[in-house]
């Protein structure tokens, strides 16, 4: 090659580099990966990169939480309804460290985030600095992969590879953290490049043609197979597909609290809840079926109760794509490794077209029993206090189905996922694995910035309101449209009904005094009402789904009402209370 030639090459080279800041170069890799929404909380550490984020005005839309928590969770109810990954900012020390429930929460429940914390100068590192933490090591047993940045040039790979693993396989979080003076630093930039392979790191495990034969020779001989499914339909995107395979088989089939809504909740063969407040029939019958199809969950011991007599009558076959939940804690006769999406369309073109009329009529009878002993008196009481389950029941006749539900933690959480309506994916939100109070206000809001175009619906108890309210300050901030139904029983409810069941009735520090909660949300311009009164149930929701803007709901009701059905902790399945 000509000596011109090389001179030529190498200016062009060089005219492809330009030189930013770290800052610069996070922003970019975010616009790169379609990112156009940040829930975050600025601090003295990651002060350069907001200082970057001033000039990204209308490209990057920053909604500014109360709390760092806040922001976690925001970005985690983004994430469940829209089905991209969640982006947080955060500063060092206390900022990063408020992280962590999030962080913990976001793992157990596989959903996907990318979590960018400041850090102290790299020189400061190891010296006790005014905010300084080791995030790195805090983090690393509840996050997919985290990494420290303390030069800008490790940015944008960084950064691709943040997002790669947080969306890819089995979804999870992924915190970056970077140092302030990483963050500053002037270094060249080559055009962002989204990575879609780490050499060290396998998403998808290869699918084994072989299990999925076995097991669909397995489900053609079946008389009384049973089908679970969780979140990792949703995830997959498979929800299709699942629902190809059921309608073919002809298999009835029970949701975890995450798989609710995958399918609609008005399929033929949707038999319910699982678990310990699931609904009787499902729980009932998983110790009579003959063979049990686990697909995309995890056996929780939520789900399964006492092992050692869940499902021993049973074949079990289970597909997910995370190959560690295969015999973790049931173990399973057939293990069917990979993505739903692609391992549910081969077992589907396997299986014979069958109706189970006989085992479904089964459920239905357990359903009728659960009717006339719970669901009735639950959902249509005729005096008395307010019940949670009309309140569902009502909110189910406005919405139509067509709400994303967002709740809290405690009997509320079990009582609207026992009953709420769904007609289509990514509908329900709640905090499954982890049990996080304080969860609802902060993803709701996160889920209207994921779906703006749908009604979102958060419904929450008096204890867990109290543990995040202050994002109602980013709801008047932001103008954030969510309705907040407050179920206020003057109890830690849940805590409350074990002790009961379990203690004697001996309430020891479960009763709960609470602010006025409609003068609260007044304070951050937000409308609201209590209501007391069955007549003026439906008036009240009405009025709150059709108001502009965001409403507060707050509803008395029943001060100890129990969920039933109940599995007590120790028992099997099928010893499930009706009350």
């Amino acid at each position: 090659m000509l000596v011109k030639d090389v001179l030529q090459t190498k200016n062009k080279e060089t005219a492809d580099l330009i030189s930013c800041s770290g800052s610069e170069m996070i922003l970019k890799a975010l616009i790169e990966e379609g990112v156009e929404t940040v829930f975050g909380y600025p601090g003295g550490a990651i002060m350069p990169l907001y200082d970057a984020l001033y000039d990204y005005d209308g490209k990057i839309e920053h909604i500014l939480v109360r709390h760092e928590q806040g922001a976690i969770h925001a970005a985690q109810g983004f994430a469940r309804v829209s089905g991209k990954t969640g982006v947080v900012f955060a500063t060092s020390g206390p900022g990063a460290t408020n992280l962590v429930t999030g962080l913990a929460d976001a793992q157990i429940d596989s959903t996907p985030l990318v979590c960018i914390t400041g850090q102290v100068y790299a020189h400061l590192l190891g010296t006790d600095a005014f905010q300084e933490t080791d995030v790195i090591n805090i983090t690393a047993p509840v996050t997919k992969w985290n990494y420290q940045v303390t030069d800008a040039a490790e940015i944008p790979e960084a950064l691709a590879k943040a997002f790669y693993i947080a969306r890819s396989g089995r979804p999870g979080p992924v915190l970056i953290d970077i140092t302030k003076n990483a963050q500053l630093q002037l270094a060249e930039f080559e055009a962002y490049k989204k990575c879609s392979h780490i050499r060290s790191y396998r998403p998808a495990p290869k699918i084994r043609i072989g299990a999925i034969s076995e097991a669909a020779e397995v489900i053609n001989k079946a008389t009384k197979p049973f089908v679970l499914f969780g979140q990792g339909v949703i995830l997959g995107g498979a929800e299709q597909e699942f629902t190809a395979f059921i309608e073919k088989s002809g298999i009835p089939a029970a949701w975890t609290i995450l798989g609710e809504s995958a399918i609609p909740s008005a399929h033929p063969l949707n038999v319910g809840m699982l678990g310990m407040h699931g609904n009787y029939g499902p729980n009932v019958l998983t110790n009579e079926c003959d063979v049990l199809i686990a697909i995309g969950m995890r056996f929780d011991d939520r789900v399964t109760g006492r092992l050692d007599k869940y499902a021993k009558q049973a074949t079990i076959i289970h597909f997910d794509i995370d190959p560690s939940e295969i015999d973790k804690n049931v173990k399973a006769d057939i293990g069917v490794w990979g993505d739903c999406k692609e391992t549910l369309p081969l077992l589907t073109e396997l299986v014979k077209k069958h109706s189970h009329a006989e085992w479904l009529q089964r459920f239905s009878e357990l359903e009728r029993q659960e009717i006339e002993t719970v669901i009735h008196q639950e959902l249509n009481p005729e005096t008395g206090e307010l019940t949670m389950g009309e309140v569902i029941r009502t909110l189910n006749e406005l919405t139509n189905g067509d709400a994303v539900i967002v709740t809290d933690v405690g009997q509320h959480q079990m009582v609207a996922c026992r009953y709420a309506k769904f007609n289509s994916s990514r509908s329900n939100v709640t905090s499954g694995g982890l049990g996080t109070m304080g969860f609802c206000l902060p993803a709701a809001i996160g889920a209207k910035f994921g779906a703006p175009e749908r009604t979102v619906v958060g419904i929450v108890g008096d204890g867990g309101f109290q543990m995040t309210l202050q994002e109602l300050g980013t709801i008047m901030q932001s103008k954030v449209d969510i309705k907040i139904i407050i179920m206020n029983n003057r109890f830690l409810g849940m805590v409350r009904q074990w002790q009961q069941l379990f203690n004697d009735k001996r309430y020891s520090s479960v009763n709960i005094e609470s602010p006025d909660f409609v003068a609260l949300a007044k304070a951050y311009r937000i409308d609201g009402q209590c209501l007391e009164t069955r007549e003026n149930l439906r008036s009240a929701l009405q009025t709150m789904l059709e108001h502009e803007g965001s409403y507060l709901l707050e509803v008395m009701v029943g001060k100890e009402n129990n969920v039933f059905p109940m599995v007590p902790q120790g028992c099997s399945v099928s010893e499930i209370r009706l009350k």
